[in-house]
């Protein structure tokens, strides 16, 4: 009988140790075995657009799937087509102008750009600001990177924009990369041209590069922004953006960052070391995708959403939460009453009682431990059937 020896221990990283498992990775398994053990559960707590892309990008994927010649590696820089419709898009919408050569860079979705960002920027031990609450992903990546993360608070009797006072006030030494998010998930906030300018300022004054994530600028908003429509903004500020939520196309993972011809060069130094690009059907698809007519946008990313947030503020309603009513964006921010000791324990009951799936604040900061999120990401029907189960289970007392 053949004896082996024992292997020596293996273990993972350090880094590992920085963060835990994504919550909704975390969640969704523990939802998907409730549902296969029969639980019937409505989830309204991801923001993953349930309508599909426009016909023209389904039929543009599709007739550049079947041709023979368009399955190869492509430019991690983009194709020109890609990048071109972008510069097209930004004009269109926030009347800003871009080099589509030299002042974009197409990404595998925004969560990419995060890496590819901080990579360029960012030593290990160099500092990061993150808005509290916002994205998980600004301080996990960060984390895994080697950054020393800190966070400025957005308050409500501050509509959720930044304190500049207190970020004057701060040691911002080794400050590298701030964070910010307009319209602002997950309080959907609007943008100002008030904050976007003092964020240029900010950026110019302290030689901090201002990273705007723009995702939700078209979802119930009338009137999108940039921060690059402020003047001098490309020389300090990367905006990045994506099709996951303005084209319902979560699963594409088609996005963009836009910022100077420098700053490009120096994300494209990180990003042509980790991948080839993407499809060339998926970019031309993305293409179609950027000329979308403004009826488009509207049909699907107000009228749809704007019927569905009528529902979602009723439930919110019956939670006993309190919001406010000027927010933009797939998802309702409220706030819990008091009697309950913690978010969490508010959506666990919901989950546990009435088969709801709804997100806690607090996996967004300690700003956010006394609200909760709902998102717009399921039908009408789907949310009027939510708000009958909590209105049955009496969820407020």
């Amino acid at each position: 009988m053949n004896q082996t020896n024992p292997l020596p221990s293996i273990r993972p990283a350090d880094r590992l140790g920085l963060v835990g498992e994504y919550y909704f990775s975390r969640k969704l398994k523990e939802i998907a075995r409730r549902r296969a053990a029969g639980e019937d559960i409505i989830s309204l707590a991801i923001g993953s657009p349930d309508m599909p892309p426009s016909p023209s990008v389904r039929l543009e994927l599709v007739n550049h799937t079947l041709r023979d010649h368009t399955h190869g590696y492509q430019p991690t820089v983009g194709i020109p087509e890609l990048r071109q419709a972008m510069a097209d898009w930004y004009k269109r919408w926030y009347d800003v102008d871009l080099d589509y050569e030299t002042e974009i860079q197409p990404l595998i979705g925004s969560k990419e750009g995060i890496l590819h960002v901080t990579l360029a920027f960012c030593n290990p031990g160099d500092t990061v600001l993150v808005p509290n609450p916002g994205y998980p992903t600004y301080t996990s990546l960060s984390r895994l990177l080697g950054q020393k993360v800190v966070y400025y608070d957005l308050r409500p009797e501050n509509d959720w924009q930044p304190d500049f006072d207190a970020l004057d006030a701060m040691d911002l030494t080794g400050v590298k990369l701030m964070w910010t998010n307009y319209p602002h998930m997950p309080t959907g906030a609007r943008p100002g041209r008030k904050t976007y300018e003092r964020l240029v300022d900010f950026a110019r004054r302290k030689g901090i590069v201002i990273v705007n994530d723009n995702p939700y600028s078209l979802i119930l908003n009338r009137t999108p922004k940039s921060i690059l429509q402020v003047p001098g903004a490309k020389e300090c500020c990367i905006e990045m953006n994506s099709m996951s939520k303005s084209h319902n196309m979560p699963g594409w993972r088609v996005g963009l960052l836009a910022t100077n011809a420098e700053f490009i060069r120096w994300i494209l130094k990180v990003k042509s070391n980790i991948d080839n690009g993407m499809s060339y059907p998926i970019q031309m698809a993305a293409a179609m995708g950027y000329k979308n007519p403004h009826a488009w946008h509207t049909t699907n990313n107000i009228t749809v959403y704007k019927k569905r947030r009528v529902v979602a503020e009723e439930i919110m309603q019956s939670l006993g939460c309190t919001f406010d009513p000027r927010q933009v964006g797939m998802f309702l921010w409220g706030r819990i009453p008091d009697c309950y000791a913690s978010a969490e324990e508010l959506t666990e009951r919901v989950l546990n009682e009435a088969h709801v799936f709804i997100t806690p604040g607090f996996i967004f900061g300690s700003a956010g431990e006394r609200y909760v999120r709902i998102s717009l990401c399921a039908t009408k029907e789907k949310l009027a059937e939510a708000l009958e189960r909590i209105k049955e289970l009496n969820i407020r007392k």
